[in-house]
């Protein structure tokens, strides 16, 4: 059973920060590569932010050097901590395992609004 809960967001204005959290289930988390990823106003769900069970990580060029996505193995849960925010990083954030199950199953997401 897939079950992702994201947590973390807020409204802040363009420089802050926020910090993102994601606990997993076992089922989606285990051996899996996990991502954080962002569906803004009007457009389609994109990966911004993914990190390998052994800690490698890859960001999207809109994110990259900002944002810094962690994980924790031994309780499942993915971070990802957002500095120097931009209005366009405003969004719905969701984890999700990399690539994504068939059908992905999303948790609820957590919203991102930064001010200008």
């Amino acid at each position: 059973q897939v079950q992702l809960v994201e947590s973390g967001g807020g409204l802040v204005q363009a420089g802050g920060s926020l910090r993102l959290s994601c606990a997993a289930s076992r089922s989606i988390f285990r051996m899996n590569d996990m991502g954080w990823y962002r569906q803004a106003p009007g457009k389609q769900r994109d990966l911004v932010a993914r990190i390998t069970f052994g800690g490698t990580t890859e960001y999207a060029d809109s994110v990259k050097g900002r944002f810094t996505i962690s994980r924790d193995n031994a309780i499942r849960t993915v971070g990802l901590q957002m500095n120097s925010l931009k209005p366009e990083d405003t969004g719905v954030y969701y984890c999700n395992g990399v690539p994504l199950g068939v059908p992905p199953r999303w948790g609820q997401g957590t919203q991102v609004t930064v001010s200008s």
